[in-house]
């Protein structure tokens, strides 16, 4: 099971052929992306030889990948082919979720009203703003947001549920909000019923084998919706059992063998691997997921050798430098080393800096010796 699962995610050698950020996106259905430079490695981790720079090229200059708020109400980058009908499926029902925090913050209907409607208009005029800069002309309309607060954001983020605005490029470090329609062509949305199904498929495509339970964790989608979407997709899937209850996966994919290969991934913070299922259990012990969640809400890297997590992960940057620090839960075969090695080596290319590595025993601090060959 978790190898069908790494190989929908593109994290295999078989899968992972692409060198193109909206392809990937395409496959994966989108990448969470909250910290930036964490969805930057997960293309990384599926693609064969992408670089930063193509990513930020099809972000900023191609615009043939988009970043805004989705699946459960939060931040991704996806597919500019993908965006429409994703935000049409999923942000009415994340923003109406919002109601009651927004209600906290002082946003009530009249100012979210006035405040998107002002939000429209100011960047039809001014481009690209940062949430300060549009904070800013903001007040110049009638709308004062306590700077004390998240409100700023919580609104940006409603005009990005509703269609009106999406990230654009970076400035200095900063986001920057653009008009959703400067920035990706218009296009036709589907009924919802269609989305729905649509959806689902891609679900599965992209993180069979998996349950319904699944799929409506990594959406935020009610199960009554998450059913019908199954219901409409089901001829083009297979059920099968995941850990004793009812999954399904592309019936395709049902005649794939797995790999005697050792497949080998640095998964970065917040990968979409780890948060598309209700559980992380089949694939994360509970002492590497205590480590990977150790609180402020934060999921935090991960070594995945054929789908299981074996270790924990993180890198320091200074300057064109980095160190990489390897924190293993148990004794890594000769084979999943030399594939670490390779995995830093790679980030190191990516990102264009040098990457020395260090691999940490139970005492922190302490080199892990090699185990033998498994």
């Amino acid at each position: 099971m978790l190898w069908l699962r790494a190989r929908a995610q593109r994290l295999t050698k078989e899968s992972a052929t692409s060198t193109l950020p909206h392809t990937i996106l395409h496959d994966v259905c989108g990448l969470q992306a909250q910290a930036w430079s964490a969805a930057t490695l997960g293309m990384r981790a599926r693609s064969a030889g992408l670089d930063a720079g193509k990513v930020t090229r099809a972000l900023n200059h191609d615009r043939s990948i988009v970043r805004t708020w989705l699946m459960r109400g939060t931040l991704h980058v996806v597919a500019a082919e993908d965006v429409r009908w994703l935000l049409h499926l999923l942000g009415p029902v994340f923003a109406h979720a919002a109601a009651r925090r927004h209600a906290q913050l002082g946003l009530d209907d009249d100012l979210k009203t006035r405040g998107v409607a002002a939000i429209r208009t100011i960047l039809a005029k001014t481009g690209p703003l940062t949430r300060y800069e549009l904070v800013d002309q903001l007040r110049n309309w009638g709308v004062v947001l306590d700077a004390k607060t998240q409100a700023a954001i919580h609104l940006i983020a409603l005009a990005g549920l509703m269609g009106v605005v999406c990230l654009g490029p970076d400035r200095n470090g900063a986001s920057t909000y653009v008009l959703l329609d400067d920035w990706v062509a218009k296009a036709r949305t589907p009924a919802r019923e269609t989305a729905l199904a649509e959806l689902a498929r891609r679900y599965f495509a992209a993180f069979g084998p998996a349950t319904v339970d699944d799929l409506s964790a990594w959406s935020g989608l009610p199960m009554s919706e998450v059913r019908s979407g199954i219901a409409a997709a089901r001829g083009g899937l297979a059920e099968v059992s995941v850990q004793g209850q009812p999954g399904f996966v592309l019936k395709q994919r049902l005649a794939l063998r797995a790999s005697v290969r050792t497949d080998v991934r640095l998964l970065p913070a917040f990968d979409t691997y780890l948060l598309g299922y209700r559980r992380r259990d089949p694939a994360v012990s509970p002492a590497l997921q205590r480590r990977l969640q150790r609180g402020g809400g934060w999921l935090h890297p991960a070594v995945v050798v054929n789908g299981r997590a074996v270790a924990a992960w993180s890198l320091r940057r200074t300057g064109l430098r980095g160190r990489l620090t390897l924190e293993p839960f148990e004794a890594l075969p000769r084979t999943v080393r030399v594939g670490v090695d390779d995995e830093v080596a790679d980030i190191s290319r990516f990102l264009g800096i040098s990457v020395q590595a260090e691999v940490l025993g139970p005492a922190r601090g302490r080199p892990l010796p090699d185990s033998a060959d498994q």
